[in-house]
């Protein structure tokens, strides 16, 4: 085909030829509903990337130098998502750097290596598997006394969940303070909670000796990558755990130049946006969404931000279902299935919750209107 003809030929929507229907995100940065959109700079050095060849170490060197420099800590690596974090991060607080150590992981029993993770019992979650990869068990405490008793020759390190800092009776300034004191390594999950900016290098400055969080959420990096900061020798130890070394327990979780590089600039963005200005724009959306519906009968509305993960702002609503006939899951399932489609926050049992941040210039009114539609004649 000649060029000219190739160039002026449709785009083709793989989408659209493979049945699968994409949807306007008023629900979050949730996994299963591909997070976020790809910064569009992120984008352009993904493409970049992917039209050359380079020796995977020596960029996996810069870009970590970059990131750490750009989020002011020691050192930083870029992983296959959060999850990815956890597990080459624990293996570097089981195995080290010693070779045979990290050929055993995760048989690790009669080898030497500790075993033990801390772990507040009402921070356990399903992501903790990541860390349960690496061979270990975990221990469960609940005080500062259980804690330190707890701590013996055994213990690799004690993991946070940072979303849960407001749930267990350790909170994250006397967890950091602990394992100091025993000199054990000190790992905090925080993979949704990179808002607002200065969470990337809070918990670092904090004392933690490992910080993750996600690549493909707020930061708007490819949902495949994430970012491990902290201690240098840690890092390092956890390079070694990890592709492209072979026969080590990250050797699958592979992060190529592509999202490498991509990631680096997602950072780099994010840092010197205009955090004021985006959060205004959010504020914006949810008011539109509150003044389609607010002249329907008994409507109550409410706007909250979370403390920890995920702060933006959430917009409740609820009704009389005697007076608006129907519910908040039906409600949920309508907009789903209509055209365009719209996702909402998931659950709906007591509410109708949405949240705005991952809605792209125009989609407000839309959603507004969709809602409104609905409700309105629900209410007939």
């Amino acid at each position: 085909m000649p060029a000219a003809l190739s160039a002026a030929a449709p785009k083709r929507d793989f989408f659209k030829e493979l049945g699968v229907k994409p949807f306007i995100n008023a629900a979050g940065t949730y996994t299963t509903l591909t997070a976020s959109l790809i910064n569009p700079d992120a984008v352009a050095a993904y493409d970049y990337a992917a039209k050359q060849f380079v020796r995977l170490n020596e960029l996996h060197d810069a870009v970590g130098k970059k990131v750490a420099s750009l989020l002011q800590v020691e050192a930083a690596m870029i992983t296959s998502g959060a999850a990815g974090a956890l597990v080459v991060g624990t293996a570097a607080c089981v195995a080290g750097k010693n070779p045979e150590w990290i050929r055993r992981i995760p048989d690790i029993a009669g080898t030497g290596m500790k075993s033990e993770v801390i772990i507040q019992k009402s921070h356990r979650y399903g992501y903790d598997h990541a860390v349960r990869n690496c061979g270990i068990k975990m221990i469960e405490v609940e005080t500062a006394a259980e804690m330190e008793s707890a701590i013996n020759a055994k213990t690799a390190m004690a993991l946070f969940f940072n979303a849960n800092n407001n749930v267990g009776q350790i909170k994250d300034t006397e967890f950091v303070s602990i394992c100091k004191k025993h000199n054990i390594p000190s790992f905090n999950d925080a993979a949704a909670d990179a808002l607002p900016v200065e969470n990337l290098w809070k918990w670092s400055k904090m004392g933690f000796d490992l910080v993750t969080f996600s690549g493909g959420k707020g930061l708007r990096g490819p949902q495949s990558a994430g970012l491990l900061l902290g201690r240098a020798d840690l890092i390092d130890a956890a390079r070694a755990n990890s592709s492209p070394n072979g026969d080590a327990i990250g050797r699958g979780l592979k992060v190529n130049k592509e999202e490498m590089l991509a990631m680096m600039i997602a950072v780099e963005s994010y840092v010197n946006k205009d955090h004021a200005a985006e959060f205004k724009e959010w504020e914006k959306r949810c008011k539109l969404v509150q003044d389609s519906v607010s002249s329907i009968p008994s409507i109550q509305m409410s706007v909250d931000v979370p403390e920890i993960a995920n702060r933006t702002p959430h917009l409740h609503i609820k009704w009389d279902q005697s007076k608006v006939k129907i519910t908040y899951r039906q409600v949920a399932e309508q907009l789903r299935n209509g055209d365009p489609s719209i996702e909402v926050t998931p659950g709906g049992r007591d509410d109708l919750v949405m949240n705005f941040w991952m809605l792209q210039p125009g989609e407000a009114q839309i959603v507004a209107k969709r809602v409104r539609e609905i409700l309105k004649a629900a209410s007939a």
